[in-house]
């Protein structure tokens, strides 16, 4: 081969310029060169493009020129169905189907009509089909849980913005009787601007002076937003408190598994089978965000030196499992302490029952080696007990003061807080939810406990503290509210074996593991689904006597000032909105919250029932609202009708005159000077 020398300079110093068909053999060459590269990166071209475009040396500049934009063209295609066939994309799309089928059902929901099944024939199809594509799109997710956790983390963000946003957004009252009593509450102490926890009020109210701590930060809050009232964000409690305990769970849950998989989908089935309806705005929603917290900083910070021994070897653990934390020294430990004794403190301050399950929780993790920290429950026995001894004094005392005849009654303790059962099919049906989620719950975590050995054995601090409130049975049945105060502090760790239940481990090669895979495929989807089947009556099905509309809450409010400072008011029970409206100026006597044989005793005449039992010379006036009417009803104070023959009988009698009368209720005053 001839070596080829420099190019010759002319006499100008310039190179030769090549000639025409120098150029042409150039451009094909680069042409070819191009084509050459696409095919190679574009696993979709076809035999006959290549061919084509780098095979075929006579095509000549000008096919070649009309072929370029068309390749052009074609290239964004391509680019966008190679989108379109990402990991991303398929997480994408269940997520934005979902958001539209759920805004598109929002207008849809006819809550104003509600009856016996509270919302649950009323939500729209298209509101129900946005749940299941949520659900179906999580489980995709799950897939890549270790490299893409931002996807579950949004599924897990979306399915409670869609299961606890819409009366947020559509409901124009105070959702919950209880909450519109905290905003009555919040309201006195911005108009007062302190608590008096030694003045005694009627209906147990004096306990919120005596822990006033949540009720400090709402109203600092309403300071802080510049509305007029807390009633204006309390319907966002539930999405607010919900969104910030998803991270909390999340630290709690890696503490003790390795696996993404398994950690989202114990935060999904948290969220699924929290439908006992504490989160709204109460001291209890916040009280128990505390105590997560705290929780999280105690498994993940207070391991003893020596403490973990085979619990740090792979070779000994869970495949999904979790190496226990490193151990941290006693000076670590005691700054921990100081970090937490305020978040202990803001617990104590808020809410009377919350840190008795805290120090129950801290003496279960003292029964393992990792978590003996008799230091810590030490100090958190020793707040609660300088809370309930100073400011809490009162109510601690009266509570002591009911063991006598509480402690020990396993049954009793343990029962709904109804007076009987309730009647109708719509309370009967949430009832029926209501025990098997519990059943669904409670059985999943037994197979996770009983299947995975390995796994109890290094997260047995979240199995221990799973069962650590269910004591509190023997001691008190809390207004009724105990079953569900258990259930509530127990979800965490039960939510993780269940999910431990239903996210076999990834690595093991045995049949039985492999079975169990298959089977996972199938069944993780249908659990799901099923749970979010029980969420939606257990949580919805009493929404009729949750909401009240502004005519009904406008009638309550003209009824309590229209009478005189010191009046009872009666009322059949007191879950109505606007029940402690200006609570410290009237007392109150919810008659129908007592035994069913005596409201049936009362049903025979009301009206000289209730004549009986109001003080001489003490104006009275009685409050009847639809809500009520649902209340009575579903928690079985009165039988079917029972609410309706109540306000007939008192219209009726001339020892009652009509007041105010309309389809948003019925108000009355009593004049027991009037003859028949």
């Amino acid at each position: 081969m001839q070596r080829q020398g420099p190019a010759p300079v002319t006499g100008s110093g310039v190179p030769p310029q090549p000639s025409a068909t120098d150029r042409e053999a150039e451009d094909r060459e680069a042409e070819d060169r191009e084509a050459r590269d696409r095919t190679a990166g574009d696993p979709a071209a076809g035999p006959r493009e290549a061919t084509r475009t780098a095979g075929d040396p006579v095509a000549g500049p000008r096919e070649a020129t009309e072929q370029a934009p068309r390749e052009r063209a074609a290239a964004p295609r391509g680019r966008f169905a190679t989108a379109l066939r990402s990991p991303d994309a398929l997480n994408l799309v269940p997520l934005v189907v979902a958001g539209v089928l759920w805004l598109w059902a929002l207008p849809g929901i006819d809550f104003r009509s509600m009856d016996e099944f509270g919302l649950i024939d009323r939500f729209p199809l298209t509101f129900y089909a946005a749940l299941v594509v949520l659900t179906c799109g999580f489980v995709i997710t799950l897939r890549r849980a270790g490299t893409a956790p931002l996807w579950p983390a949004t599924y897990c963000a979306a399915m409670l913005v869609a299961l606890k946003a819409p009366p947020a957004i559509l409901y124009d009252t105070v959702r919950y009787a209880w909450a519109s009593k905290h905003d009555a509450i919040i309201s006195r102490l911005l108009d007062q601007g302190t608590v008096h926890p030694g003045t005694e009020l009627s209906g147990g109210m004096s306990a919120y002076d005596q822990w006033p701590g949540f009720f400090s930060l709402d109203a600092a809050l309403v300071r802080a937003f510049g509305v007029d009232a807390a009633a204006s964000f309390i319907n966002w409690a539930p999405v607010a408190l919900g969104l910030l305990t998803v991270p909390v769970l999340i630290l709690v849950y890696r503490t003790f598994s390795d696996d993404w998989r398994l950690v989202w989908t114990g935060v999904w089935i948290f969220q699924l089978a929290n439908w006992v309806g504490q989160d709204y705005l109460s001291p209890q929603g916040f009280s128990y965000l505390l105590y997560l917290t705290v929780f999280a900083v105690v498994v993940r910070h207070f391991v003893l030196p020596g403490s973990a021994g085979t619990l740090r070897d792979r070779a000994t653990l869970d495949p999904a499992a979790a190496a226990v934390p490193p151990p941290t020294t006693t000076r670590q430990r005691a700054v921990a302490v100081l970090f937490l004794v305020p978040i202990i403190a803001t617990i104590n301050a808020s809410h009377q029952l919350t840190p008795v399950m805290l120090c129950a929780s801290l003496f279960a993790l003292c029964l393992t080696r990792r978590y003996r920290n008799l230091g810590l429950l030490a100090v958190t026995g020793l707040i609660m007990l300088v809370w309930n001894l100073t400011m809490g004094r009162e109510l601690f005392l009266d509570t002591l003061g009911t063991l006598r005849e509480k402690a020990g009654d396993l049954l009793g303790n343990s029962r709904p807080g109804f007076a009987g059962d309730p009647t109708g099919p719509g309370p009967e049906l949430v009832g029926s939810a209501n025990i098997l989620m519990v059943l669904a719950l409670g059985g999943l975590a037994a197979a996770a406990v009983l299947l995975r050995r390995r796994l109890v054995r290094s997260a047995l601090p979240l199995l221990l503290t799973a069962a650590a409130p269910l004591p509190m049975f023997a001691v008190n049945d809390y207004g009724g509210e105990m079953i569900f105060r258990v259930y509530l502090f127990g979800l965490p760790g039960a939510a993780f074996f269940a999910a431990a239940a239903l996210v076999p481990a990834v690595g093991a090669a045995s049949r039985a593991a492999t079975i169990a895979r298959r089977t996972a495929t199938v069944a993780l989807p249908l659990t799901l689904v099923a749970m979010l089947a029980g969420f939606l009556p257990s949580y919805y099905g009493k929404e009729g006597m949750h909401y009240a509309p502004p005519g009904e809450t406008a009638l309550t409010r003209r009824a309590f000032d229209r009478a005189p400072e010191g009046a009872l008011i009666l009322a059949a029970t007191g879950a109505f909105a606007d029940s402690y409206y200006r609570y410290d100026h009237y007392e109150r006597w919810f008659f129908t919250e007592q035994e069913v044989d005596e409201n049936l005793r009362m049903l025979k005449d009301p009206a000289g029932y209730l004549a009986g039992g109001i003080p001489a010379g003490r104006p009275a006036y009685v409050i009847l609202t639809p809500t009520q009417g649902e209340a009575v009803i579903g928690e079985g104070y009165l039988p079917e009708g029972g609410f309706d023959r109540l306000g007939t009988a008192l219209k009726a009698s001339p020892l009652f005159a009509v007041v105010e009368e309309s389809r948003y209720g019925l108000v009355l005053r009593y004049r027991p000077t009037t003859t028949g």
